[in-house]
């Protein structure tokens, strides 16, 4: 090889060495600088379902013919918005007020049909099962607070799984066989004071 082919071999080596360099120094100072990050897109799902009434608003006054000074019977309830998912739907109606622990449990149904549209007045749904209240009843138990203002909640739970409870299940064993189990849940509370 003569001395001119030579040089600029040496030359050619040389600078592509400095250029591979220089790169590799930017690649890790712009790492450093600007960190990749990656960001977890969380979606939540809106709820639709919801539990109203024809005869009271939700945090409105139930009116006395639900509750021991009147006839005591159940109230209408409306149910809409059911997930499509939904195997069960399940029913607590239970007053946090009352005195005890744990409140009173007024009316437990479970296993009700996802296409239930309405619980009608004094009256269970066609389809679920009336599990056994607070006062060791199968079935409604109207409000009847000893004194002030007690908050009745009706709690509507639709769930992936049908239970295997018999009329003897208590608002405890509900709410154990369904955690887990919940797709949604909603609730209509009423207000009750006796004059």
């Amino acid at each position: 090889m003569n001395t001119s082919k030579y040089f600029i071999f040496v030359i050619a080596i040389t600078a592509t060495g400095f250029f591979l360099f220089l790169t590799n120094k930017f690649l890790a100072s712009d790492s450093q600088s600007s960190p990749v990050t990656f960001e977890k897109k969380i979606t939540t799902k809106p709820s639709n379902m919801k539990i109203t009434s024809p005869s009271f608003e939700n945090n409105g006054s139930i009116p006395p013919k639900f509750t021991c000074d009147g006839e005591g019977i159940n109230p209408q309830l409306a149910l809409e918005g059911v997930p499509k998912d939904t195997l069960s739907l399940a029913l607590i109606a239970h007053d946090p007020d009352a005195p005890g622990p744990g409140g009173f449990t007024h009316w437990i149904i479970f296993n009700m049909s996802p296409a239930l549209k309405e619980i009608r007045e004094n009256s269970k749904p066609p389809s679920g099962t009336e599990g056994t209240n607070s006062g060791g009843k199968i079935g409604w138990t109207s409000p009847c607070p000893p004194s002030g203002i007690h908050h009745y909640h009706f709690t509507l739970y639709a769930l992936d799984e049908v239970l295997k409870f018999n009329s003897s299940a208590k608002k405890t064993d509900i709410e154990k066989a369904i955690a887990g189990h919940i797709i949604e849940q909603t609730e209509l509370v009423g207000l009750c004071q006796r004059q």
